[in-house]
């Protein structure tokens, strides 16, 4: 095998953490001795052992003069659990590959210079690419400490969510629909608008056993979410969020909400909306790392305006609802000309059953310059 095979292994480790480590990263690690994995590990849950120490328990045989290979640069400070870096230099470990760099101010490189200053070999950005695709929830959010947004749809052929009369169900098959719930427990929250609430009564929970549930986050600027609808009955059982922005006749609503066990959050802008940038800062002290928001229309406009969209991801289906009238995934008042656009980049594109998934990178300025440059 060859580094670059051993690398691979250790991404591979990582992706097991899925969904569980939130806000933490999800790590791998594989120990090399004489040619031969004689360890291997990867962060299995946020405030379990990180990937490095998982790699030593499950050693074989000594690891002194061993090489590590690791997704992302060992932890130097004690939180939830001791610094990997000790564990590195008690165990003679006499190399260690890393993929990633960790943006945390934490660690930041200090991690790796302490393993340096040892007298440990250290290369780092080994594959760091592929690392760095491993956790764009966790660079964005340890940088910015609000949540990473990926806005999901379903849509036809012919860009509509729904037919003339508001009706969507269903656009996409089994598969596409089993898919998001695996994005459901992915991510820390979903968010939606009232709209959504009132039309459909959706629960917003995942219904496959084994996976974790979001948090539910509800846009309700009056306090309009209907006392007896699923979210509210369930309040208990899922946390849930609603953000308001009207104070107007809403103080007994929001008194009821809460007893119900409903988390309420004022959050307004000029308009008496929901202003969702400082909806984001809030959910980030929330330590809610991201959000699936599987708004409608309005809300997705809203969100690409305000610049909290980091990602988005859409499922089209070989079907054409044509119509003036039927619904796309983002309204609003759109734009005037081609150069005002949000520009995105496309990251992935995949065939789930007879359906297909876009994945696209929303850019932000100084990103839409480069990519400009690119070509």
């Amino acid at each position: 095998m060859t580094d670059q095979d051993y690398m691979k292994r250790a991404i591979e480790l990582a992706k097991k953490g899925e969904g569980w480590t939130n806000p933490n990263p999800m790590v791998g690690a594989v120990i090399v001795k004489d040619g031969r994995i004689i360890g291997e590990g990867y962060h299995a849950r946020c405030g379990e052992l990180h990937a490095e120490r998982n790699a030593i328990a499950s050693l074989t045989e000594s690891a002194e003069g061993a090489t590590l290979y690791v997704t992302l640069e060992p932890c130097c400070h004690y939180g939830k659990t001791p610094p990997c870096t000790e564990a590195i230099l008690e165990q003679k470990i006499k190399k260690v590959v890393i993929g990633s760099r960790d943006p945390n101010p934490k660690v930041a490189g200090k991690g790796a210079k302490i393993l340096r200053d040892a007298g440990v070999a250290v290369v780092e950005d080994f594959m760091r690419d592929k690392c760095d695709e491993l956790n764009p929830i966790f660079f964005h959010y340890i940088t910015t400490k609000t949540p990473y947004v990926v806005m999901k749809y379903a849509m036809t052929l012919d860009g509509k969510i729904a037919t003339k009369t508001g009706a969507s169900k269903w656009i996409t098959q089994e598969a596409a629909r089993r898919e998001v719930q695996y994005m459901r427990h992915r991510y820390m929250g979903i968010m939606v608008g009232i709209g959504t609430v009132l039309a459909d009564d959706p629960m917003l929970n995942v219904r496959v056993e084994g996976l974790k549930s979001p948090v539910r986050i509800i846009c309700d600027s009056k306090l309009r979410i209907p006392l007896d609808s699923q979210i509210v009955k369930s309040a208990r059982e899922y946390r849930t969020i609603v953000a308001y922005a009207d104070l107007e006749n809403v103080e007994k609503k929001k008194e009821i909400l809460q007893t119900m066990g409903v988390e309420t959050v004022f959050c307004p802008d000029m308009k008496k909306h929901v202003n969702l940038k400082h909806l984001m800062e809030y959910l980030g002290k929330e330590n809610i790392d991201s959000i699936l928001l599987e708004g409608g229309g309005t809300l997705n406009d809203s969100a690409l305006r305000a610049g909290v969209v980091q990602e988005v991801q859409a499922f089209i289906a070989p079907k054409i609802f044509g119509g003036a009238g039927s619904r796309t995934p983002v309204d609003g008042i759109g734009i005037e000309l081609p150069s005002q656009a949000a520009v995105l980049k496309f990251k992935d594109i995949c065939q789930i059953g007879e359906d297909l998934k876009i994945t696209c990178q929303v850019l932000r300025k100084e990103q839409e310059e480069l990519c400009l440059q690119e070509l």
